[in-house]
């Protein structure tokens, strides 16, 4: 009997786990979508609001979610939904809806634990320095706007992602920083920084892995040097290993299976990258390889897995992990780079106004394997949504992370009398290693995070 009822267990696990993996509602900030009409969010003027002096709009910005069944996508919905009637009669619902205007994350968005930060990067022909970053903090189940500030040029808050880690409760994210931002121990060191620009400019740019204080937006380098590869995503899964997608792009068609590969069969596209979160460098591997103008072998260093097999555009994307599943990446990226057969059976550029049938900048949900690199294409995405930050409704790494109180794990290491310590299964432990754990005292309980 006790066999059968373990067995019983087992079925039901597994049955739970499928479905949980069938079915995942996925949020984001709406960041782009492009219209027959061009480039342009689209808005409705409600008309003038005496009492707020101001014009009202509804526009398409906001918080947006869809669902994928396993089977289909639906059609990305803003949640939560803004109600013309609504909006029109009361004041407040007015605001509301039109603070939507300034959810723009083109810069980067980060969810955390019911949160968002947007930060939106200004034009810096039209403003001064000083005014180039506008932050946002909200409240990412209601839409409420809580705090707005302008932060200079000098913070460099440009990123291609950020993402908490619930291993050591830390934001970390792939920074834009240029020479100017860098202490003369990186740009001086040469094992570390190449000027890739050379003469030709006085200002080398690129991505730098950094932490960054969410009460401050202090970024903090950990790298020594730069990056120079355009990564479009950043996200760290429950393991606490992080991950980033480069764009890529090519003029060789795509395969029967719709990814492209090389002359190897290697699959190419947006390339995965595994990052070193205390060295802030990326994790790599020595290959042979040959130059082709000499014929001469040398020592190479190639990321831990191929390419995703899709390209994808250098514009604004977004990736997450559910806290479930840490081997499987959701990216909310671009297809063919805008290309395809045209009209005289030639692989071209395709015009913007017919790209729901060739496909031009069609935005796609993938799924991404972080043991092979290999995306795969579970839909594309009805009006070419593309989101600056994407999170699991109710799986997300950083869920309960406003509960947890980090401490150091010498300091933890065995519990002091009158506390008693769980694990997440609720199991009591007498002995702290990494990890989250319940500690109780008294009546009080809190979550607490051991590095």
């Amino acid at each position: 009997m006790k066999k059968k009822l373990q067995l019983s267990a087992l079925a039901l696990a597994t049955l739970l786990s499928f479905s949980a993996n069938a079915q995942v509602k996925l949020h984001g900030v709406a960041q782009n979508n492009r219209y027959d009409d061009g480039d342009q969010m689209k808005s409705e003027y409600l008309g003038w609001n005496s009492e707020l002096s101001k014009a009202i709009f509804m526009v398409d910005l906001g918080l947006w979610s869809m669902s994928w069944d396993g089977v289909a996508l639906s059609t990305p919905e803003k949640e939560p939904a803004v109600v013309r009637e609504d909006v029109i009669a009361d004041k407040e619902k007015a605001v509301w809806a039109t603070n939507f205007n300034l959810m723009v994350g083109n810069s980067g968005a980060l969810y955390r634990d019911g949160k968002l930060i947007t930060v939106m990067s200004r034009d810096e022909q039209s403003t001064p320095d000083e005014e180039l970053f506008n932050v946002r903090r909200w409240n990412a189940v209601t839409g409420e706007l809580i705090s707005t500030e302008t932060r200079p040029k000098s913070d460099c808050l440009e990123s291609a992602g950020m993402s908490y880690n619930p291993i050591d409760g830390k934001v970390y994210g792939l920074f834009y920083l240029t020479e100017q931002q860098l202490s003369e121990e990186f740009t001086d060191d040469p094992d570390f920084f190449v000027d890739e620009d050379g003469e030709s400019s006085d200002v080398d740019a690129g991505y730098c892995l950094c932490t960054i204080d969410l009460e401050t937006l202090k970024v903090t380098p950990i790298t020594r040097g730069l990056y120079y590869q355009n990564f479009v995503t950043f996200a760290i899964n429950s393991d606490g290993r992080a991950f980033a997608l480069t764009s890529g792009g090519g003029s060789a068609p795509a395969g029967d299976d719709g990814k492209v590969r090389d002359s190897q069969n290697n699959l190419v596209g947006a390339q995965l990258y595994e990052f070193n979160l205390k060295t802030g460098n990326m994790i790599l591997k020595e290959v042979q390889a040959v130059d082709s103008q000499t014929g001469e072998t040398y020592v190479a260093y190639e990321p831990m897995v191929h390419g995703t097999g899709y390209y994808s555009q250098y514009r604004r994307q977004s990736a997450c992990f559910a806290k479930s599943n840490p081997d499987k990446m959701y990216w909310n990226g671009f297809f063919n780079s805008g290309k395809g057969i045209n009209d005289w059976g030639s692989w071209s550029t395709l015009p913007d106004r017919e790209w729901r049938t060739n496909g031009k900048y069609d935005t796609c949900l993938y799924e991404v394997d972080i043991n092979t690199g290999e995306a795969t294409l579970l839909s594309k995405i009805n009006n070419r949504w593309t989101f600056s930050a994407m999170w699991v409704d109710g799986d997300d790494c950083s869920d309960g992370a406003g509960d947890v109180n980090v401490i150091d794990r010498v300091a933890a290491a065995q519990p002091t009398v009158g506390t008693q310590v769980y694990n997440m299964q609720g199991q009591q432990v007498d002995r702290q290693g990494r990890g989250l754990y319940i500690v109780k005292q008294g009546d009080k309980t809190r979550k607490v995070m051991v590095r």
